[in-house]
């Protein structure tokens, strides 16, 4: 199971994926026509779409096809004409990604801004699609007298990518809440899906496959208490404890069983270790920083760096939390 959004995304998710920006590159010009697609699709699927401007950690070679639907149907289309063979790549924010140097085969669909639909369904539950900001369901939330949801302020992605990776924050879990979803199949299908039809754990969801969420319910309980100031000291929290405005993807690792991955590290000696231009962040262990130049291979070659020490000097396995994806160079 994947997601608009990972973050995948995720949907960066995670929050400091570049908005604004434009996809760079050319649309192709064969007749109006690639992969079998549509004139309707002849200037709006680009080619050569550098992914560096796409993730937040600004890093990645070219996507061969980029796409933004314009909403659902027009994502549905996009879906029926591509090559059933044709691998897709779904993202939101662009956070909790790596994208090698050589780029992505296939299409990449950009969800972030058109699955934004948001809305109370019922006193105590939301309906959000994939393309929405965790931080906006939190503050929205907040707003609605709903809780817990301040947890989604720190999550720097869409919701797509929070369920594609049960992602959580502060002690809360996406998948804690969700009562409904809302998926599209390879064929562009749409299907209602119920949360008993995944297995789910920490930062981990499985699900049918060549399906993506769109948007999901999410059950909350009344809080008419609450008010932005709860999102304002975890956020303050955050800012207190983590890189934040310099170029992540979050956290890099998943917490072993019984360890804190940034303590690991931290304890290995490994804050500060730089390879390029690239290093384990100062602040916070978990975080690897893009001073500005680094390349993927750079980042990648970090995190194995980091792997490999944290398994001879503390005998634990750390598991990527950041999805890794494309090809080297």
């Amino acid at each position: 199971m994947t997601a608009a959004g990972g973050n995948t995304n995720g949907h960066a998710p995670n929050g400091h994926a570049p908005q604004g920006h434009a996809p760079q590159g050319h649309a192709p010009h064969a007749g109006g026509r690639v992969h079998g697609l549509g004139p309707e699709f002849a200037t709006r699927v680009l080619r050569d779409v550098p992914m560096s401007k796409h993730t937040s950690w600004h890093v990645g070679g070219p996507a061969d096809l980029f796409f933004a639907p314009r909403d659902i149907m027009d994502l549905s289309s996009f879906l029926r004409q591509l090559p059933p063979d044709m691998p897709v790549l779904w993202i939101g924010l662009g956070s909790n990604l790596l994208v090698r140097d050589g780029g992505i085969r296939g299409a990449v669909v950009s969800t972030h801004g058109a699955l934004a639909e948001f809305e109370r369904s019922s006193a105590t539950r939301i309906r959000a699609g994939a393309g929405v900001p965790c931080a906006r369901i939190a503050r929205q939330c907040v707003k609605w007298g709903l809780g817990p949801a301040e947890f989604f302020a720190g999550i720097p992605g869409t919701l797509g990518g929070a369920l594609a990776m049960n992602a959580g924050a502060f002690g809360g879990e996406t998948w804690r809440h969700v009562v409904e979803l809302e998926v599209l199949d390879r064929r562009g299908v749409r299907h209602v899906r119920a949360p008993a039809e995944y297995r789910v754990g920490y930062r981990s969801v499985t699900g049918p496959a060549d399906e993506w969420f769109i948007a999901a319910r999410l059950e909350f309980n009344r809080r008419p208490a609450i008010n932005e100031s709860a999102i304002r000291e975890l956020l303050e929290k955050r800012r207190q404890s983590q890189p934040i405005g310099e170029w992540s993807c979050g956290s890099v690792f998943t917490n072993p069983p019984g360890h804190y991955a940034a303590r690991l590290i931290e304890t290995a000696g490994l804050k500060g270790c730089r390879i390029g231009d690239a290093s384990v962040s100062e602040k916070h262990a978990n975080f690897i920083i893009n001073h500005g130049n680094a390349s993927a291979a750079d980042i990648e070659a970090l995190i194995r760096h980091v792997q490999r020490t944290i398994a001879e000097t503390h005998h634990v396995e750390l598991t990527t939390e950041v999805r890794i994806v494309g090809d080297a160079p």
